[in-house]
This record gives C-alpha cells, structure tokens and sequence, in this order.
C-alpha cells in the first residue's frame, strides 16, 4: 500500500461493501496469483517489481469475500514467505508487507479475550497538542491476558466492534507503515486539517505501543443516522508480544 492509496482506504468499508462477492478460495486464490502475475509484468505500475501497492492489491482479495482470510488461503500464502523464486522480484516493502499480513490474518475464528477501556487523559493532552485531530479521537486500550492468545485479525475487529460507540464497525484491519500512519493522521477533519504538532504527538504516543515490535494496523468505518452520514477510522498498535493493543478511533467526517 503506497501512501497515495491511503484515500482508498478511507472508503474501504464502503467500496468492500459495493464489490461483488467472491466465492471463497476457490476464487480467491486464482484471483491472487492473478493479480501477482499481472504485478510482475512490465506495463505494471511497478514495473517487472511487485511493489507495495501491487501487493496491497494481491493480498486484499483474500479479505473481499467475507473480511478473514480462511485456512486455505493462508495455506496458499505461507510456502510464498520463504519461496526464493516467488520472492524474487518483490521489493523489501511488498515483502514486509505480505509477512504482516500473513500474520495478521492467522485464520482464527475465535477472538482472544482483549480488554479495551477508555484511556484516563485526554488525546490532547497525551499528543501534547490541541486541535482537529485530538478533538475527534477517542482511545482505548488492554491487554490478552498471559496464554489466552495474541492480537489478530479476528481479536482486533471483534474488539473493536463490541466497544465502539454509536453502532462503528469494522469489516477488516491492514498493516500499514509509519510513513502511512502519518499521511493517515494529517488528513481533513470535519473541514479542518490536524497541525502537524497534533500528527507527531499522535505519532509517537501510538508508537510507544508498536515501536519495538512494528505492528500497525489500519480500518475504516462508517455509518448513517438518521439523515446524517460519519466516517472515520481507527489505528491499532500491538506490542512485541501481541498482547497489549492501542485504539485510536478517529472522526474524519460527519453531518
């Protein structure tokens, strides 16, 4: 996912919602290999390199038909982490990124017992700076308790989505890098943009979570009310161990 695909990923639950559905593996992983071939040809965006957009792309088939990435797909997926000939080509991004991914979409069905509670202090004060960004968020936190699982796809959005308030739900969450979390942080909000001392505050009280062990993690959302529209999203980070997860719910727009 490149940094100019982060609008894409704003809308994502809208665009998931109006695609045709797949018919599980057996669509999803031809779809894949397809778009992997298509990736290494040199008309492609990246050229005869698969990049991280063109993974982006790959990879996100898997979730189209119902948001998880079931045991035969990520069977598929698992020999290519340590194919020499299938890594070939692939640059370092794309590569991280299909290793997050594969991670993160471990096939579980079960979610792992998360906590998740307000934080005591405002965004404001813990970004160290007030304005758009810190007026829309809402954090929560908690951990997994020791053996009872780690932080995955099933246990992020099912946490999230029994906690959120007003009815926020998330279909799926994709890892995204530092450089996309600040481009994320930066957009419009509610007609106003985030000062850049609100992003990097953000920033690095998200990263006090995820810094050691690189675990970022993406979702859009949105609803309607009455005749009203809101959309936003959230960002969630995971420590080394994959037992403590930050939410960062954010509110982009809304009317």
């Amino acid at each position: 996912m490149s940094i100019s695909s982060l609008k894409s990923l704003l809308s994502g639950a809208v665009l998931l919602a109006s695609s045709a559905a797949f018919a599980g593996s057996a669509t999803t992983i031809p779809a894949f290999d397809a778009k992997i071939a298509t990736a290494r040809g040199s008309s492609s965006p990246g050229g005869t390199t698969i990049n991280r957009a063109e993974m982006q792309g790959a990879v996100d088939v898997f979730l189209q038909d119902d948001g998880q990435v079931d045991s035969a797909e990520r069977a598929h997926l698992t020999p290519k982490l340590s194919n020499t000939t299938f890594l070939t080509g692939i640059t370092g991004s794309a590569r991280k990124l299909l290793s997050d991914f594969h991670e993160l979409n471990d096939a579980a069905t079960v979610a792992a017992p998360l906590g998740n509670f307000p934080v005591a202090q405002t965004p404001a004060v813990l970004f160290g700076a007030t304005g758009s960004l810190a007026a829309n968020t809402e954090i929560r936190e908690g951990y997994i308790p020791n053996g009872q699982g780690v932080a995955n796809q099933a246990t992020l959005v099912e946490t999230f989505n029994a906690n959120a308030m007003y009815g926020k739900t998330v279909d799926h969450f994709t890892p995204i890098t530092t450089q996309e979390l600040i481009k994320v942080l930066g957009t419009q909000y509610l007609h106003t943009k985030a000062t850049p001392d609100e992003v990097d505050g953000a920033v690095t009280y998200i990263q006090q979570i995820s810094r050691n062990s690189d675990r970022l993690y993406f979702a859009s959302w949105a609803y309607s009310y009455h005749s009203g529209y809101t959309t936003g999203f959230v960002v969630a980070a995971v420590s080394s161990d994959r037992r403590f997860v930050r939410f960062v719910d954010v509110l982009t727009y809304g009317e």
